[in-house]
């Protein structure tokens, strides 16, 4: 199985769902023109999936949230506002000029003194995190690199508590995740690790979900931190 992408219905669905249900502000469309502008990939969340982590975070509902991979800050912001007051997030970042301007539109959406950007190898960031005695987070999204999506659950487990949630973003690849050709493939390598682990670990209760829309051909996997 190869890598699907978006077809043109999809597309025109997922255009009439965010123009109907989420219409994006100026803070939101300031951090899509900026990030393009930059030149950063086009794989930020679209805005039905912003609105759907949203929606996540005030139903779990998230005090802490932590997410790994913030690119230009754009699902970052989805999530901070979700966050009741003195609510506080911790967004994780690999490459310095992705965080230059995450934290441009971060303070754009009048978000930077509830969030906080870590710039560095996400998993030296855990590690440090877990050093410093964190409060446990609430939710926490992961949508960084796949090769290592284990290993962020791993540390996920003892950054939150009883009763959190995870969203792991990107597990169905366009298919290529039940593809046995594809098996060897890093990222698909690590999507097995991470959906292995959920299936596995006694604290981790999950399903993942078959998406398609303006990205294409994908899925998340939803985890909950058992009591």
């Amino acid at each position: 199985m190869t890598p699907q992408p978006a077809q043109p219905e999809w597309t025109t669905v997922d255009t009439y769902l965010a123009d109907l249900l989420t219409p994006e502000d100026d803070a939101l469309a300031h951090a899509h023109r900026t990030s393009e502008a930059a030149g950063l990939p086009p794989i930020a969340v679209t805005p039905t999936q912003g609105k759907f982590l949203h929606l996540l975070a005030l139903l779990t509902p998230a005090r802490r949230i932590l997410e790994i991979g913030t690119l230009g800050g754009y699902s970052t912001i989805w999530l901070a506002r979700a966050l009741p007051a003195g609510g506080h997030l911790v967004t994780l970042e690999y490459a310095p000029a992705h965080a230059t301007v995450a934290r441009a539109n971060l303070t754009h959406a009048g978000l930077d003194k509830v969030t906080e950007l870590r710039t560095g190898p996400a998993l030296e960031s855990l590690a440090a995190l877990h050093a410093e005695g964190a409060d446990p987070f609430d939710l926490v999204f992961i949508d960084a690199d796949k090769v290592n999506n284990a290993r962020y659950l791993e540390w996920t487990l003892k950054l939150t508590r009883p009763g959190s949630l995870i969203v792991l973003d990107n597990v169905v690849r366009g298919g290529r995740v039940a593809d046995p050709a594809a098996a060897d493939e890093p990222d698909i390598r690590g999507t097995h690790e991470a959906l292995e682990l959920v299936a596995s670990h006694p604290r981790l209760d999950g399903t993942a979900v078959q998406t398609v829309g303006a990205k294409g051909y994908d899925g998340f996997a939803l985890i909950r931190v058992r009591d």
